[in-house]
């Protein structure tokens, strides 16, 4: 059996589908370990997870959510990214990342797209590694017309290299020469065509659909709450903008409590920017939910169009309502409307008048779960976890037995 070790970054939305994968192997026999932020890693992956230890930015707190002036959008917040937090992160993680390899020994390094400290070790260290890409941004072609801002980032990773990497290697630490494991099917990801690194020569890429998998932990919730007489909504920005969601939230309490004789809601507030949960039938908040017990049973999501968030819905066959803010969400948010399965509203603009509309759109048409159902079906035939441990099993071992499992 072989020994993969999974580099992450300190982020949930990049954890999950990794887990998934992991357990997966596992299950398959195989060993398999971590390298990232143990508070984070194991609380996701379940005590028994073997993390192995590696710093975070400077000045942020472990198991923190990346925080930054909520004014940030476009061109400033992707700047803001990359120079505040993506490199100071792999300068950061590179020498965890290096004695996690020490320890280990792992066959295979499986390296997230935002933790890029685990590519250029590998690399340095003459280590096989395949690339986790939890976000379906870099597959649509988003930088093209943008060539500009494409080399400004090749420049910092030439420049990263340099610094903890092989300064000889060639490949983008992003796209794995090897393998990338996309989380996310054409469905979604080129709904309408569209560019995508393949075509600049970065592949193999599988699309293999969202890795779904049993969390250790949840919430506990309160299930006696809902109503089966009324459409639920799921509300969520994720654990990454709490900062930035005070007036939107806000703004979707009054578009349901409009629609109370038909609609309620879960609003997730973890930052408690809504001061805290209140007894009402109509609106539950809460710092923290079930989220995929609860997609089970929604009508709409309501959200920020993170790509965790947005493919989970559309697993489950839910419409979206999206109102993106920054990063790779805007990206997200158009495949969503692209792809038919929801409506795009302006976050830092939206009024609940507008809320409302968008709302009774997705709940009204059937058109828009019909398309978040075709989505959702074709993630299930991508083989998720299983599909992606089998393309990482192939890279070790690509004998016909293991192509015919």
């Amino acid at each position: 059996m072989s020994r993969f070790l999974f580099v992450v970054p300190p982020l949930v939305g990049h954890v999950n589908p990794a887990v998934g994968v992991a357990a997966e192997l596992a299950a398959r026999g195989h060993a398999t370990a971590w390298a990232g932020l143990p508070e984070l890693v194991g609380g996701l992956a379940g005590a028994d997870a073997e993390v192995f230890r590696c710093a975070v930015v400077p000045g942020q707190a472990p198991g923190e959510p990346l925080h930054r002036p909520p004014e940030l959008r476009g061109p400033a917040a992707l700047k803001f990214l990359w120079e505040e937090f993506l490199v100071p992160l792999a300068e950061a993680m590179a020498p965890g990342v290096a004695a996690a390899v020490e320890r280990f020994r792992p066959d295979l390094v499986v390296a997230d797209q935002q933790a890029v400290a685990g590519a250029l070790v590998a690399e340095r260290l003459g280590l096989p590694w395949a690339t986790s890409a939890t976000t379906s941004a870099e597959f649509s072609g988003a930088l093209d017309g943008m060539p500009l801002v494409d080399a400004w980032i090749d420049g910092l990773l030439g420049d990263l290299r340099k610094r903890i990497g092989a300064p000889e290697g060639t490949a983008d630490p992003r796209f794995s020469p090897l393998l990338t494991l996309a989380f996310t099917t054409p469905e979604l990801a080129r709904p309408g065509g569209g560019g995508s690194p393949e075509a600049a020569g970065r592949r193999p890429i599988r699309f293999v659909g969202p890795s779904l998998a049993a969390r250790p932990t949840a919430p506990s919730f309160p299930w006696e709450w809902l109503d089966p007489d009324r459409a639920l909504v799921l509300v969520s920005l994720g654990t990454a903008n709490t900062d930035a969601g005070a007036a939107f939230l806000t703004a979707c309490q009054e578009a349901v409590r409009e629609r109370a004789d038909r609609v309620q809601a879960v609003l997730v507030d973890p930052g408690g920017v809504l001061g805290g949960p209140a007894p009402d039938r109509d609106v539950l908040v809460a710092p923290s939910v079930p989220q995929l017990p609860l997609l089970a049973r929604s009508a709409a999501v309501v959200c920020h169009a993170g790509h965790n968030t947005v493919c989970e819905a559309l697993w489950h066959g839910v419409p979206l309502v999206v109102a993106p803010i920054r990063d790779d969400q805007p990206v997200v948010a158009g495949q969503v409307t692209v792809a038919g399965a929801g409506v795009r509203v302006r976050f830092g603009r939206t009024s609940a008048a507008r809320l409302g509309e968008a709302l009774d759109a997705v709940l009204g048409d059937p058109a828009y779960r019909a398309a978040a159902r075709r989505v959702g079906d074709s993630f299930r035939a991508a083989g998720g976890a299983a599909a992606a441990a089998t393309h990482l099993e192939r890279l070790l071992d690509p004998s016909p037995a293991r192509e015919s499992r």
